[in-house]
């Protein structure tokens, strides 16, 4: 199983960008979002239930991004918004089926990840 993840870019601080999560071929798992800026740790941005019934964020981007499922195209969506040159970083989406394990960035499946640039 490949998670497809896309959506990065070149973007003016205060902007926005949509990243997407292709996870077809995966069903009833949780989805999380990471991030890897240069010369930084790989840390936890985002995440959602295999149900969408609960999600959390990162105390860095609470109220800047939303996460959520696209059940149609079984892609998990990233929206970001009033973005900040310190969210540029390579995002990563990962899937697994235990909730903790993925909190803690141990997710069984990864996607490749996409570039977002902030500029400011």
């Amino acid at each position: 199983v490949q998670l497809q993840a896309s959506g990065g870019g070149v973007v003016q601080a205060g902007g926005s960008v949509t990243l997407s999560c292709d996870v077809s071929g995966l069903n009833n798992w949780d989805i999380g979002w990471f991030r890897q800026a240069p010369g930084k740790e790989r840390e936890g941005v985002s995440g959602i239930t295999s149900t969408g019934d609960k999600t959390y964020y990162a105390d860095s981007v609470k109220g800047r991004f939303t996460i959520s499922w696209d059940n149609v195209k079984n892609t998990v969506h990233l929206q970001m918004d009033a973005l900040k040159p310190e969210d540029t970083a390579v995002y990563y989406c990962a899937a697994d089926t235990d909730r903790s394990r993925l909190r803690s960035g141990l997710g069984e499946y990864w996607g490749q990840g996409t570039l977002v640039t902030v500029s400011s």
